[in-house]
Formats: structure tokens, sequence, C-alpha cells
């Protein structure tokens, strides 16, 4: 018969908290509920659809015809390049939204949900704005403002789960770079 069924290993597991403040005894128990197979699965999926239906209503705007061939710069990656790296990209943000909300309780719960939320909208619209309207200077703009919520996410994420905040430095990088081209397209 198993040790945990005589209730051994739930003794090992909160013997500690007869050191935690009284106060403090219901959250941490919660806590090691919530984690009892160390992943959530039910937000680890939820990340992933998120980001990923983000991913494919944007995909849905872009168009890299003939318009985009004429005003592309020539410091453009190939095209077979942004595929693979968004598919890497979202894989990334998916990984660090899961870990961002798992790692963080009250006002920064809320937090990481508003700015992801916030980022996937942003996301797709960029994708809208450049190859559904060919208008590259609302993008540009937009862009801006998608950069900034990059790095809100990046350094909330940072302060609630390290790993996070590093799995969004390659998203912060890439956007940089497309508001390096879209700029050129938009102004020069």
């Amino acid at each position: 018969m198993p040790a945990w069924h005589n209730g051994t290993a739930l003794v090992l597991r909160t013997s500690f908290l007869r050191d935690i403040p009284v106060r403090f005894r219901a959250r941490a128990w919660i806590i090691m509920k919530e984690k009892k197979n160390g992943v959530n699965w039910k937000v680890l999926v939820l990340s992933f659809v998120s980001v990923h239906i983000a991913a494919f209503i944007g995909s849905r705007f872009t168009d890299t015809g003939e318009w985009y061939e004429s005003v592309k710069p020539s410091i453009t990656p190939p095209g077979f390049v942004f595929p693979i790296v968004w598919t890497i990209l979202f894989i990334l943000i998916s990984i660090a939204l899961y870990l961002a909300y798992v790692s963080s309780r009250g006002a920064e719960k809320r937090a990481v949900v508003i700015m992801f939320g916030l980022n996937i909208v942003l996301n797709a619209l960029w994708s809208y704005l450049f190859f559904g309207l060919h208008n590259p200077i609302a993008a540009f703009i937009e862009l801006v403002v998608l950069w900034i919520n990059i790095l809100i996410i990046t350094l909330i994420s940072w302060r609630v789960n390290r790993t996070a905040g590093y799995l969004l430095l390659p998203y912060l990088i890439w956007v940089s770079f497309a508001g390096i081209l879209n700029y050129i397209i938009a102004f020069a």
C-alpha cells in the first residue's frame, strides 16, 4: 500500500506549516493544493490556446503579395524565416504567460492577465493595420505601443518569475527588428 494512503505523506508535506504564522497557513495550503502535480494543466492549455488564437487571427491578415514585395526593405529576412520565428515566439510567449500567471498572486495576477490580453490584441492588430489596410504609418505607431506593452509584460513577468521574463526577451528583440523594418517602409 502506498505511503500516502495512511496520511504519512500529508504529514510530511504539511509539517512545515507549524512554523508559519496562522494567517499565512491557509494560503500556503491552497498553493500546495494548486501545485499537486507541479503543472496547472488548465492554465497551461489556456495560455497556449489564447496566444495561438491571436496568432491565427493575425495570420488571416498577413498577405505577402505584390504590395508587400514592392515596399519591403532590402534588410528583410527571406520569407521562410518569419513563420519559423513566429512559431517559436508564440510558444515562448505561451510558456511565459503560464509561468507568470501561476507565479503571481492578487494584483500581479490581474496585471499579468490584462497586459498579456492587451498584447494578444495588439499583436493581431498590427497585422491588420500593416498587411490588411496597407497602412505602415498606423502600423508603426501601433507597433510602438506593442513594443511598450512587451517591455511591460517582460518586466512584470521578470518580477514574478525570472524564467518567464527571459522567455519574453526574444519577442522584444524580434519586434524591435520588425519596428526597424516597419519604420523604413513607413518613413524612408
